[in-house]
Parts: structure tokens; sequence; C-alpha cells
């Protein structure tokens, strides 16, 4: 696989069926967020089929920055290690205003988490490892060059008119996964759009190979000498390929400025006349931020790019639509099996919207300071790059691009509201677990591994190990773990299979006491937590996690 060139790969185009056929789950879009939709799905015990235009991976470096939450998604999928093989990691960002340094800062400023908080790796490497992931998965058929061309949503599900190259089939769908970019033709086809502001800048991605000494971390120029009164990115690739981004203005040519004859001095002018380079891949863009109203429509969901935009500055495109996979993977699946009422797809939108927003939100305030639109706002810009030199005060200002983070869903109608106390560090539900190093069966290993495929409810020993009949069904059904951690210097001989915090991070980072127990959801986002183990309590919360609102359902007594 080492030598396999992931920018001209070819997939195999697929022929057209011979017979119109129903199909439990179809995604529509082969791009990050929708293969890694289908793993998951498929991870679950579903057959999914996938319809992509293309009929190969994408063309230069795109998304590059994948956000350690990403990483741990994969991770679970059984792809994350590829990805950090060959990726760049890096935690530190430098900021510069001219000709000098005025702020560093570090994305993960603790120890004890097994990810970086980036890695930096070209999307087609992203897309490649997925695909093979793909390839291998017996549940999932991928057909490339299926375009889809109309669709009709139904109360019971979707029927896709489908163009190949043989020619035009229609099939039908129980659920449709629209995860087809920021030009969806889901979305078109469904008389849908997106909303909000787009950005009358315009900037210039290069793609460079040369041997470099930079260190892997993010450099952000505010009006450099080599490229007065704009911005500047860098950042580090695989494969000695460092990704430049050149701020533009509105002004600029789109044709003319894309021209080697153009972005060469440029290149230049960063790096040195005497330095060898070559350019591997070009492209210009103008940026939004914008989303659809809602993202369940029926039986189709939107998911990605397809759903909502923003500016690359922050990583928190392709990221945040990873998120939604993970967020609707889990959801689907315990609807499909008839754990959980069809309503329990509309959190995915709300809990999904909430977090577009607050994307969006980070996204436009980055945007508006590195491209000030008024002499003001340029002034003060200008004001805070300088004060931020010496004033702690003036870097918390400073913005070239809040990174991506994962969004804690604290006002989800999933959660369960605190009856006990905890201190404001730890984290709340709705939010993300963190990870810690932790020990099991005497080796050392990580926390976020072991979290179940379904719910999971940690118990903090030392405390009295109660049999509470109620979890022992949710257990023997697959719905729930159950998860003990003892504290650090516990003999491996008394946790038996249980986890030690061998860190005592866990501890501290959950504010836990001996009794305390968290509910986590299948994607690791906590929906409650308690002082003392109480079985109808955490029975009641998982009703209310699995969208359950009023009555118990037979296949959670």
């Amino acid at each position: 696989m080492g030598d396999i060139d992931y920018q001209t790969l070819e997939l195999a185009q697929a022929a057209r069926p011979d017979a119109h056929m129903r199909h439990e789950i179809v995604v529509v879009g082969a791009g990050p967020v929708g293969l890694t939709l289908a793993l998951d799905l498929a991870d679950k015990g579903h057959r999914v089929l996938i319809l992509d235009d293309d009929t190969c991976l994408s063309k230069g470096s795109r998304a590059i920055c994948f956000a350690k939450r990403t990483l741990d998604i994969w991770d679970r999928l059984g792809v994350g290690a590829r990805m950090m093989a060959k990726g760049v990691s890096w935690n530190v960002g430098k900021v510069f205003f001219r000709d000098q340094e005025v702020w560093s800062f570090n994305l993960r400023p603790e120890e004890g988490h097994q990810r970086p908080a980036f890695i930096n790796l070209q999307q087609y490497y992203c897309e490649g490892y997925l695909y093979e992931a793909v390839r291998d998965q017996p549940l999932i058929e991928l057909r490339s060059g299926h375009k889809v061309t109309d669709l009709q949503n139904r109360p019971d599900g979707v029927q896709l008119t489908v163009q190949t190259a043989d020619g035009d089939y229609t099939l039908d769908a129980d659920w449709l996964l629209a995860c087809d970019g920021s030009r969806s033709s889901m979305r078109r086809s469904l008389g849908l759009t997106s909303s909000g502001r787009i950005f009358k800048d315009r900037f210039l991605i290069a793609d460079v190979r040369m041997q470099a000494d930079f260190p892997a971390e993010r450099w952000f120029w505010f009006d450099p000498p080599f490229h007065p009164n704009q911005s500047v990115l860098l950042h580090s690739q695989p494969d000695n390929v460092w990704r430049i981004d050149f701020q533009l203005g509105w002004d600029a040519d789109p044709v003319e400025a894309v021209k080697p004859e153009n972005v060469i001095p440029r290149i230049q002018a960063l790096l040195g006349a005497d330095t060898a380079f070559e350019l591997e891949w070009v492209s210009i863009y103008t940026f939004a931020c914008e989303r659809m109203e809602r993202f369940r429509h029926g039986r189709v969901l939107f998911a990605g790019d397809s759903a909502h935009r923003v500016s690359p500055f922050g990583a928190r495109g392709a990221n945040s639509g990873i998120q939604d996979a993970d967020n609707l993977a889990w959801k689907l699946d315990l609807v499909l099996d008839g754990r959980a009422p069809e309503g329990l797809l509309d959190s995915y939108a709300e809990e999904r919207e909430s977090a577009a927003d607050e994307n969006i939100r980070h996204s436009s305030r980055s945007t508006d300071f590195i491209t000030p639109k008024s002499e003001i706002s340029r002034l003060f810009r200008d004001a805070v790059l300088i004060l931020a030199r010496r004033h702690a005060f003036a870097r918390a200002l400073v913005n070239s691009g809040r990174l991506s983070l994962p969004s804690a869903y604290v006002d989800s109608r999933l959660n369960t509201p605190d009856q006990d106390t905890f201190a404001a560090t730890a984290p709340p539900p709705g939010a993300c677990v963190p990870d810690a190093p932790v020990q099991h069966l005497g080796r050392e290993a990580w926390w976020l591994p072991h979290l179940g495929p379904g719910f999971t409810l940690v118990e903090f020993a030392p405390a009295e190990a109660r049999n509470e009949t109620l979890l022992d069904e949710l257990i023997a059904q697959g719905l729930l773990t159950r998860l003990r951690v003892w504290p650090a210097g516990t003999p491996p001989e008394q946790a038996g299979s249980d986890l030690i915090d061998a860190q005592d991070l866990l501890r501290r980072r959950y504010d836990a006491a001996p009794g305390t127990c968290y509910l986590v959801r299948p994607d690791q986002h906590l929906c409650a937590r308690w002082r003392a183990l109480d079985g109808a309590a955490v029975l009641a919360a998982l009703r209310k996690a699995c969208g359950h609102l009023l009555e118990t359902p037979e296949c959670l007594h």
C-alpha cells in the first residue's frame, strides 16, 4: 500500500445494476464524511450502499488539519493509527505580525492524551485510507461513477434516480444520508438552500514540495514584509510538502492568480529566491459561513459540507463533518434496530445544527479579524497584535482561527440534569469525554478505546459492587457496558479485568470519588452522572438518551 499514488488512484467504476432494488441505507458522497459514516454503520452491522459521481480521490491537499477528536473517532473505526503513522503531528501554533513573533500557543497544554491536538494529512491520503477500509468491509458496497440526479422523499423512504455511463437506473432507500459536499445535488433536488455570509476575499493555496527545516507547527503571519497588507498561513504536510495560503484580496483575478508565473514569486518572497521547490497543486478560493436551516428532512439527513460550510481557518470544516457522522451513526443504528423511536434522529439535527452555529460563529469572527473590512477594524486588529507581544489580555483577542474542538451538547434533550454537585472543571452532561492513560491486565493502555460500542456506565472504585438487575438486563441486550476504574496504585490482581487509573488523571479530570458514576453515549459524549450508583436512575437516563421521553419501551425493560 505504501507505493500507491493516491493523487492519481482511479477507483473502479461500478456497473449499472440489472434490477431495481431497495437498500436500507444509501450514502451519497465518498468524501471523508461519507466514508466515515458508512464505516461506522457497517461496524454496527448495517449494510450500506455508497454512491459517488467521481472515480478518483480528491485532487490537492484540500482539508489537511485533522483534530484529536477526529483521530479518536477514526481509532474506534480502525483507521486512526494509519492516519497517525502518515500524518505530521503538531500541537504548537505561532502568530507573527510583520517581522516579529507576537504569540506562541500550545493546543494540547496537558499531557495524558493518546493523540496530538492535530495531524496534517493531505485529503487524498485520508480518503485513500478510508476507501481501502470501506473496500475491505463486506457490508459496504461503493459504486463510483454513479451520479444521483434526482430523489423523491417519501414518508417510508427515498427513491433515487442514478446516472451512469451505462445508462440511468432507479433504486429505493429506507434512509438517505447526504454527504455530497457544499454543492450538494441532494440539497438542490429537495429545493433546499443554505444561508449565511459570503466573505469578499480570495485566498491562494499552494502545495509546495521542498526540503525545509521549519518545525511542524502552524505559522500565521499578519501583514508580513514578504506579502504586505495581507495574511499568510504555513503548514507542514507529509512527503516534504508544505501548504501555503496567501490572502489576495477581493480584487484578485482568480484566473491570473493561479498561473505559475504569478504564484512562484509569492513563494520566493516567503522562502527566499534561492530556495529550491516545486509546485504540486495550486487553487484559489473564497469562503463562506453558512448552513441549512434543518439537517433532517424526513428520511433524508444531511452531514458535512452539504449541511454546513465554514472558512478554512480553524480547521472546522472536515472535523465538524466527521463529528456529524459520529453523532448520526449510533442514533440511526438504534432506530434501525427498533431500540429507539425515529424521533431520536431529530436530536441529531438539533445537536449538530447547534454545533454548526458554534463553528460558524468562531469562523466568522476569525475571518473578520484576519480580513478587516474597514480602517477602524484594521487599526483595532493591529493594536491587538502589537499588545499581544507583552500582554496576556491581548493574546485572548488574537484570532488567526479558533481551532477545532468537539462541541458540547450541554442543552441537548438527551441529557439528564445533575442532581449532585461536581467541580466546574469536570465534563458536564453533553461534553465529550477526555482521555487518560490506564492500566488493563497489568499493561499500559488508554481510556477511550475501552469505552463500549453502545452506552458505557463508568463506576469509580473502590465502592461496594452492587448488583442491579435492571443493568444486567441492559448489558445482556448489548445496549450497555459496565466499566469499573480503580485508583492509581491498585495492584493488578485486585483490579482483575477492570481498569486502573494509571496516573490518577481520570479521577482529577472527572472529579471522581469512590462510587461516582458516569453514563457515556456511544459517541463518547456524556449524558448523565451521579455520586452513587442507582439502577433506576441509570435506566431513566438511558431511556432519555435513546429518545424515549414517555413510557419505557419493551426493548429497555
